[in-house]
């Protein structure tokens, strides 16, 4: 949608400096034409897009596309970040950082690492910002992951329902019972192991759990009793990626599917040693070095993901028993 240029005010931008006069001059002398820009339809102030406003503006047009926002001032600002980072001029480091802090100060119940990929910075670095961030507002009971969903951080009320459910409804899922009772999957797991040992489903604890991520630790949680020397076995030896991988590619199960072969094919193209991680990031020219950081947080992101879903498909039961054919795996 065209709007007249007049009309539009610059917004709260996530850039400490201002627009940059040497991007804009970049965008003038484009001939093809520039993306909308992002508007608060509220105030008409313009949430993404001041680079390609003053550019449409000194090439001497009276109107420019838009697409309209609606939302609060705090929204608006977290999506001028999202925007930011997403595309065009990267913000600076500490740019980043301020807007990191500004969003845990506005959004406490996002996740570590919504807000780092929101903010193009890592889970870590935001978990440092929240440390240090004295904001009451951030004294939530739950915290949203950048998948959407919600994950308490004081799970025993939740604990105690999904005994409950477990009980009153033994068939039902481990993600069925966990958003009834507004725990993960994972948690929901640890309810039924404790269950079928004859344990409480949690231990009262006055402290919360702690969130790393998107991910919730209980205060206190019983852990199996591993024999020590077992335990040092278990961290020293792991298998070989490339071993593992030849096994995966020779199962017929995998191979025989087209879903199965484009995991193999996924597989196969991140199997490489750390000479060549090395490589590839020397050749990585400086103005692509952000954008690319980006995109490798956010498949990483992806691929953790992907294992803890995997995880708790083998470990919860939900799947069914494979046949003898298919456990060659």
């Amino acid at each position: 949608m065209a709007i007249p240029i007049a009309v539009l005010l610059p917004g709260e931008s996530p850039r400490s400096e201002g627009p940059d006069a040497e991007h804009v001059a970049r965008l003038v002398e484009l001939e093809t034409p520039l993306p909308p820009i992002l508007v608060e339809r509220r105030t008409m102030r313009v949430i993404d897009g001041m680079h390609r406003l003053m550019a449409a503006f000194l090439k001497g047009h009276e109107t420019i596309d838009v697409e309209f926002f609606d939302g609060t001032s705090e929204e608006a600002f977290l999506r001028a970040v999202e925007a930011n980072i997403a595309h065009g001029l990267p913000l600076s480091q500490e740019d980043r950082r301020t807007a990191a802090a500004r969003i845990v100060s506005t959004h406490p119940q996002m996740s570590d690492r919504a807000i780092a990929r929101a903010s193009g910075l890592g889970a870590k670095a935001v978990a440092a910002i929240r440390r240090r961030s004295t904001d009451v507002r951030q004294q939530v009971n739950a915290r949203v992951g950048r998948d959407g969903k919600i994950r308490p951080l004081n799970s025993v009320e939740g604990r105690k329902r999904a005994a409950e459910l477990l009980v009153e409804r033994p068939e039902a899922s481990l993600r069925e019972v966990a958003r009834l009772a507004g725990i993960s999957p994972a948690t929901v797991g640890d309810v039924r192991r404790r269950l079928a040992a004859g344990e409480m489903p949690a231990t009262e604890h006055a402290g919360p759990d702690r969130a790393v991520g998107d991910t919730v630790v209980p205060a206190v949680v019983t852990v199996p009793s591993v024999p020590r020397q077992t335990a040092r076995k278990m961290r020293l030896v792991e298998p070989d990626p490339a071993s593992v991988l030849e096994k995966l590619l020779r199962d017929p199960s995998l191979r025989h599917k087209e879903e199965g072969r484009h995991l193999l094919r996924l597989l196969r193209q991140n199997a490489i040693d750390t000479r060549e991680w090395s490589k590839l990031a020397a050749a990585v020219p400086a103005h692509c070095g952000d954008l690319i950081v980006g995109l490798a947080r956010q498949y990483a992101d992806m691929w953790t993901e992907f294992a803890q879903d995997l995880d708790l498909q083998v470990r919860g039961g939900s799947a069914e028993a494979s046949s003898p054919a298919e456990s060659s795996c």
